[in-house]
């Protein structure tokens, strides 16, 4: 079989992702305080784009007239150059149609007509202090020999998030280029320190610590962390008792104390430190109707510069392409702004109208919602709706939530309707919130009971949701009203 090589020529169509749409859809997915950022590092970096102060906008236009009100989201492009010039300002193809809609009659947000009051003080959460700064503060306190404090901190220096020590203690000796009883002395004085536990090299030290740390310990406590971990492990408290030769309720009374200790001392100093947030999106209800508005504080209204346009028909062909570069980048991210947010407006809208009853009545009446719907909705395909759903938040008349809340699965009642999976949720947490203490309800109890109000689920899913909302077993949460 004869090999020949030879040309032919093929059409397809397909969508290329240059640089300029990725930078379109990253938007998408951006906060509003991410975007600031953003437009803010472009206008430092294109000498064509530059921000619309209030000075600059057109006087003939008063604040209150309609003109004003119906101001654009990023303020219109001026004039472009004569026709022959005019090639450059085109975008490489139109954004609208590749990636939304043509609807290019959405007023501008109301919250760019409205004053706005400076965040409060009280809102700024100060930072707090980490694991290794508080131990480091008392070992300065409670020694100043500086071979101690060197061993100590390198101690600390291996401990991890939850405060035990990750190092073995041969190690540390040799970095300090001390001995192991040094090192063990050493060990011993930052278990003292705050928070009990911290510095164990296991669980089962961890508790000691925390009972020895208490004036008057209780021996029986002691004794069964130290010599019988494996049947507390295994909650053999028969055998415990046995060796012990105690009745099984004194036993109990000590187990209940052992639960009640932290198994992680550093956790109240992890990486839990509260942000503000602020909202993309407000939700308001005006005469009945709620009404959204997006949150563009801070973003600043755009407009490329006349001067650098005018040096598109007077300059060289360097200069040109330069000017033309830049004049294409600034065109591309006033339009991808300004669609970022009218897509924003969009989905926003649809959830709201999805979500209605949950606006009035609370949780128990969240609707199941899946991207598709929006997207089918709206007109747009659901991995835009993914994007533009990322990192951004809402405030409604039902409190501040994730605009990714709203989607989820729903369990089938008995008459047919879906309910939302965070409804079933609360359901749970409420039942178990309410039961008697001293007779927990079994996921299995739960489950009767919900299929009681024509919900049918699986006990297992009742105990995954159970763990999800973070509540403990019913054989756990029998002892926890006794603990000390």
């Amino acid at each position: 079989m004869a090999m020949e090589a030879r040309l032919s020529l093929r059409q397809s169509q397909r969508v290329v992702m240059t640089p300029l749409l990725q930078q379109a859809i990253q938007l998408l997915q951006l906060s509003t305080l991410e975007l600031q950022e953003v437009v803010q590092k472009e206008l430092l970096e294109n000498p064509l784009l530059e921000e619309v102060t209030p000075e600059a906008e057109n006087p003939e236009e008063k604040p209150g007239s309609p003109e004003a009100a119906a101001a654009p989201t990023v303020e219109a492009v001026p004039e472009p150059p004569p026709r022959e010039e005019r090639q450059t300002d085109d975008l490489p193809f139109d954004l609208t149609a590749v990636m939304f809609d043509n609807d290019q009659s959405e007023e501008r947000s109301l919250v760019a007509q409205e004053d706005r009051d400076e965040l409060p003080f009280e809102n700024i959460v100060r930072s707090q202090s980490s694991l290794t700064d508080h131990l480091d503060e008392q070992l300065r306190f409670a020694a100043e020999d500086p071979v101690i404090r060197r061993i100590g901190n390198e101690i600390i220096g291996n401990l991890d998030d939850d405060g035990y020590l990750r190092a073995e203690v041969h190690e540390i000796a040799e970095r300090c280029g001390v001995s192991t009883d040094e090192v063990e002395k050493v060990l011993a004085l930052v278990q003292t320190f705050d928070p009990p536990g911290v510095a164990a090299r296991n669980i089962q030290e961890c508790m000691l610590i925390q009972l020895r740390s208490d004036p008057n310990p209780d021996p029986v406590s002691v004794e069964i962390v130290e010599s019988h971990f494996e049947d507390l492990t295994k909650r053999r408290y028969p055998d415990i008792a046995r060796a012990l030769k105690l009745s099984l309720d004194r036993i109990m009374e000590s187990v209940e104390e052992i639960m009640a200790l932290e198994p992680k001392p550093g956790r109240r100093f992890g990486g839990n430190d509260s942000r503000y947030i602020v909202p993309d999106v407000v939700v308001h209800k005006m005469s009945g109707e709620y009404v959204v508005v997006l949150n563009e504080d801070g973003i600043p209204r755009l407009r490329v510069n006349n001067l650098y346009r005018s040096l598109l028909r007077n300059s060289g062909d360097e200069a040109r392409t330069y000017v033309e570069q830049k004049l294409r980048s600034a065109l591309w991210l006033i339009k991808s702004v300004d669609q970022r947010q009218r897509t924003l407006r969009k989905v926003a809208q649809s959830i709201v109208k999805f979500q209605r009853e949950f606006l009035d009545k609370g949780l128990p009446y969240l609707r199941p919602l899946s991207l598709r719907d929006v997207g089918e909705d709206i007109g747009m395909h659901e991995s835009t709706i993914s994007r533009v759903t990322t990192n951004k938040y809402v405030e409604t008349p039902q409190g501040l939530f994730e605009l990714k809340f709203f989607f989820h699965s729903g369990i089938q009642s008995g008459d047919g309707e879906m309910v939302s999976s965070v409804s079933v949720k609360k359901m749970i947490q409420d039942l178990l919130a309410n039961e008697d203490p001293s007779k927990p309800l079994s996921d299995q109890e739960v489950a009767q009971i919900l299929k009681g109000r024509a919900l049918t689920i699986a006990r297992r899913t009742v105990a995954k949701y159970r763990e999800e909302l973070g509540i403990l077993p019913s054989h756990q949460r029998r002892l926890m009203p006794r603990r000390r």
